[in-house]
């Protein structure tokens, strides 16, 4: 008895000083793969709502409004300036490239979604990061992962190029742009991550100014226009973008890369739901082969 009374008065200590501390629900608590699937479900909720608005605001007006609009709220948010006086010059170089890159690939995207079913340009936007997976895959169970998430991909992008041919262009060109985000984005990701992702923003609303505001200006001068805008800009660069981020800096490049596999499943899910675009068996069967791709990889130790 005198051995089991210390050990019980001790695990009662730690016991009430565990009650004691606030509860932290904070970033680096939650599983990346959380922070992953929040990131996975407005990546595609944003441009659902965004094909809503071509009816009145043609794509790359909506494209720049969504850049624009992210680029605000970061802006008032971060206060990347004060950050970016800090950062060295390769720094500054990563940022600049990271925010043309955020410029030309929601440009293409919205493009693309305009011509093309949400579920088909999430399945090619998927191409290029499958590729940057493999270069990572060192194990077998990763490598089968990886080749039952490249059948899904391959049984739902049903690549039909008669009758599209500009729409699979600007589809393809988003999916090249997509694996650089990917690669600059773990480049910033880390300390800064955000200060760094803020600037980046206000960069791409720079650069796409010249294309996109012509067809921005219908919407500045409607507030139901804007707000539904700046709402697809939340919900689309500054959910994703941040949510990405945070799983960036605690994930390795190729896990990433990999788990973006659940994307085409959740843009054919939201196509469904919102844009009434149903999609057929082969699709069913391809989002059934990328989500036991996903449930079958396993992330690869730091």
């Amino acid at each position: 008895m005198t051995f089991i009374w210390p050990w019980l008065a001790d695990r009662n200590s730690r016991t009430v000083g565990a009650m004691n501390q606030p509860l932290s629900l904070s970033p680096d608590r939650t599983p990346p793969q959380a922070i992953f699937a929040a990131s996975a479900v407005f990546h595609y909720l944003g441009p659902a709502f965004a094909v809503m608005l071509f009816a009145q605001v043609a794509p790359l007006g909506v494209a720049w409004l969504r850049i624009a609009s992210a680029a605000a709220i970061f802006a008032l948010w971060r206060r990347p300036w004060v950050y970016w006086r800090t950062l060295a010059a390769a720094d500054r170089l990563t940022v600049v490239a990271l925010g043309a890159v955020l410029a030309a690939m929601n440009a293409l995207f919205y493009l693309a979604i305009a011509r093309l079913p949400l579920a088909t340009v999430g399945a090619i936007e998927f191409v290029g990061p499958i590729g940057l997976a493999a270069l990572g895959a060192r194990s077998g169970r990763n490598l089968a992962a990886l080749l039952l998430a490249a059948a899904g991909v391959y049984a739902l992008t049903q690549l039909r190029l008669e009758g599209a041919m500009l729409g699979y262009a600007f589809a393809f060109g988003n999916c090249a742009l997509f694996v650089l985000y990917i690669v600059l984005g773990h480049r910033i990701s880390g300390p800064g991550g955000l200060d760094r992702l803020a600037a980046a923003m206000l960069v791409a609303a720079v650069i796409a100014l010249p294309v996109g505001f012509p067809d921005a200006r219908v919407a500045l001068v409607d507030p139901l226009l804007l707000a539904a805008a700046v709402g697809v800009g939340v919900s689309s660069s500054v959910i994703p973008y941040v949510a990405d981020q945070l799983a960036m800096a605690r994930l390795p490049r190729a896990s990433f890369a990999l788990m973006l596999s659940i994307l085409p499943a959740m843009a054919a899910l939201i196509g469904f739901l919102a844009l009434r675009q149903t999609p057929g068996w082969r699709e069913l069967v391809g989002i059934a082969l990328v989500m036991l791709g996903v449930a079958l990889h396993r992330p690869a130790r730091a």
